[in-house]
């Protein structure tokens, strides 16, 4: 890992207790756990951490916190987003103070801004000093990073790399042609064979929160363009990864949690519960996954 986007990055659920308050040291413990399954970094702060719904104080902690439970040579690369370019630049600073390597960076968020917003929005978080890699989520954002715009950033400088979640897979070509050199990493969980196989370098991801045996092993073999080992994994995880690009991916992956044996618990308004039809599909798909997990397990029968 020479450049700490790399590798698999989970955006990491935030753990809430029932009165929905944070539970700190079992965020931190959630975050050491993925070290130890083979998780290249996280990226907390970010939407499925709920950072709209944090104070200044509970998000600064939550920095602090996976810091603080990363071992070395694990990324930490805190989502710093926020509705004014002035306050986005103090979480890049706050992230810089706490020891991250790099920030994640939408957009501006509160309107549909144009190119030449989109422009100093960057140039203004970029003051901070740090690498950023940029966030494109024009479904959430109504801003599209198109690779023209990516590539006018890159070219100032003020990006290097992009967390692409359009699910267009035509896009990292595109991008490639127009900004060699800028990496481009896949951000929605459902894309990510197509984007590892366009030599993405990173996959910025949700359900590894829950399963990080098997995506992780997955995004190896397809990294490496095993196919014959990525292809199978992904067609069994694929009926869940999909939850990862719809609205309701926050409650979905906690609860994927849940069943896997890890704390998701519930979030906070207004997001609200899963429908009884939604748990049985993200329940089903779970335990599939689960399911072929242990078939893979190596049979200690005699071993006594």
């Amino acid at each position: 890992m020479n450049k700490p986007w790399h590798g698999v990055l989970v955006a990491t659920a935030l753990p809430m207790t029932d009165r929905g308050e944070i539970d700190f040291e079992r965020f931190g413990t959630h975050v050491a756990w993925l070290a130890e399954n083979g998780c290249h970094g996280v990226t907390p702060n970010g939407s499925l951490g709920e950072y709209p719904t944090l104070t200044v104080e509970e998000r600064a902690r939550v920095v602090r916190t996976a810091v603080d439970a990363a071992p070395d040579g694990f990324t930490v690369m805190p989502g710093v987003a926020a509705y004014g370019a002035a306050e986005a630049r103090r979480w890049a600073e706050q992230a810089a103070e706490a020891g991250c390597p790099a920030v994640m960076l939408l957009p501006p968020n509160a309107y549909r801004a144009d190119e030449r917003a989109v422009l100093a929005h960057y140039r203004e978080v970029a003051k901070a000093g740090l690498p950023i890699v940029a966030y494109n989520n024009p479904i959430d954002t109504k801003v599209d990073l198109v690779p023209e715009l990516l590539a006018e950033l890159y070219q100032e400088g003020l990006i290097v790399a992009v967390k692409e979640f359009t699910g267009d897979v035509r896009r990292p070509y595109r991008i490639a042609e127009l900004a060699p050199g800028l990496e481009v990493l896949c951000g929605a969980d459902d894309v990510a064979l197509e984007l590892a196989i366009a030599g993405s370098p990173g996959w910025i991801a949700g359900f590894p929160n829950a399963l990080p045996k098997s995506t992780v092993e997955f995004w190896r073999a397809a990294s490496a363009g095993d196919l014959a080992t990525a292809l199978p994994l992904y067609r069994v995880l694929h009926p869940l990864l999909r939850w990862d690009s719809r609205v309701e991916f926050v409650q979905a992956i906690k609860l994927s949690m849940d069943i896997a044996g890890r704390y998701g618990g519930p979030c906070r308004q207004p997001r609200v519960p899963l429908t009884p039809e939604h748990e049985a599909a993200v329940r089903q798909a779970t335990e599939r996954v689960l399911a072929e997990e242990r078939s893979e397990q190596p049979s200690t029968e005699g071993l006594s």
